[in-house]
């Protein structure tokens, strides 16, 4: 699914400098909150700012993020961006190489476990940090009969809504916003 600000990735080694569970949040981190330095980014991810520094240039190596010196305040700052504001792959690009599916079918189970992690993490929470959203979040199954093409009609519009929610310019309601994870995944499944 390709929409304007998603990276189509078919470079085995864009996939393996995202393939680690530090990398992957400090992208999330960026996605969230925008450009930020190694010092925010090491606060938002209880990492030291030695470690976070030396994964943002894997990451930059890789073309996922950038540089933005014009936030800095002086030359000694660095502030960081995320290059686009999503990636996607097919597995199915990385067929011809065994390396290379080994390196995107890695990349996609870490994809999941982070999914799954911040789901399990909302659930985990004590019901004083769940009390305000409690009847706000949801779960969401249904199996459908499909065809192919169906199922990437489906990926498309669910995919069309989600970024009509993301982009759409926030209200100055003066109600209280907080970063929520959505995720849909359609696959071919046996009950």
């Amino acid at each position: 699914m390709n929409t304007p600000d998603v990276r189509q990735v078919t470079d085995s080694r864009v996939l393996a400098a995202m393939a680690h569970p530090l990398r992957r949040r400090l992208m999330d981190v960026l996605k969230v909150h925008g450009p930020s330095t190694v010092g925010l980014l090491a606060e938002r991810t209880d990492q030291a700012p030695a470690n976070v520094s030396h994964h943002l240039k894997v990451l930059a190596a890789a073309d996922l993020v950038t540089e933005a010196p014009e936030l800095a305040r002086d030359r000694r700052e660095r502030w960081w961006r995320l290059v686009t504001r999503g990636v996607a792959w097919s597995s199915r690009d990385f067929d011809a190489d065994p390396a290379a599916r080994a390196v995107a079918d890695a990349a996609t189970s870490l994809n999941l476990d982070r999914h799954v992690a911040l789901a399990r993490a909302w659930h985990a929470a004590d019901e004083s940090a769940q009390a305000t959203w409690a009847d706000a979040a949801f779960s969401n199954d249904r199996w459908l009969h499909l065809t192919p093409d169906e199922l990437a009609e489906l990926g498309r519009e669910v995919t069309d809504l989600l970024a009509r929610w993301g982009e759409r310019g926030v209200p100055d309601d003066g109600g209280e916003r907080q970063p929520v994870f959505v995720f849909v995944h359609g696959v071919p499944a046996r009950p």
